[in-house]
């Protein structure tokens, strides 16, 4: 083990950082542990900022270049938050050949956002990924981490407005956020 040279205190008083400390502790603070942090730290907040990836990397000891190469080598981590809502579109061989190309066209036409992206008002994120082991169910496209198989455009549009509907409390309920965090209106 690496020796730590001081104790690293979290970015902010938020008790999600008591997780992500669990997670740290109980790798032993070694820098094996770090894509399972960075893990904790994503499923925790919903991204890695600059200041999560710099905490992480002090706790470790490991290189802020490590911890930055980890999470933009591997997809399954962002470094922005995501919307409301996630659309994943896969790219692989079989969806290309049975018509993904022009699925992702029409919804980044419609939407106004590139693969990658989020709408400015923070609803949905557009994401693609190179194959999702669906193969069978071309073309695949992930809604809100639901697999939908033998999707065409119509399905998809509908679904992606049904999002554009759905009340907010539907995303709270989700994600188990209160709306005290939200909107950051706890008791003084």
């Amino acid at each position: 083990m690496s020796p730590r040279n001081e104790k690293v205190d979290p970015p902010s008083d938020d008790k999600r950082w008591r997780i992500v400390q669990a997670t740290m502790q109980r790798n032993g603070y070694e820098r094996d542990g770090l894509i399972e942090t960075l893990h904790t730290v994503q499923e925790s907040f919903g991204y890695l900022d600059d200041d999560s990836l710099r905490y992480v990397a002090a706790s470790l000891n490991a290189p802020l270049s490590q911890v930055y190469g980890v999470s933009t080598f591997y997809h399954l981590f962002s470094l922005k938050p995501a919307g409301r809502h996630t659309c994943v579109v896969c790219l692989g061989t079989a969806c290309y050949i049975k018509g993904i190309p022009l699925l992702l066209k029409e919804i980044e036409g419609h939407y106004g956002i590139k693969a990658g992206q989020t709408t400015p008002d923070g609803n949905l994120s557009l994401m693609t990924a190179r194959c999702l082991g669906s193969c069978g169910l071309a073309p695949v496209v992930v809604f809100d981490g639901d697999i939908a198989g033998k999707v065409n455009v119509h399905e998809a549009m509908a679904r992606l407005e049904a999002f554009q509907e759905a009340p907010e409390t539907e995303f709270l309920l989700r994600n188990s956020v209160s709306t005290e965090e939200v909107y950051d209106v706890r008791p003084a």
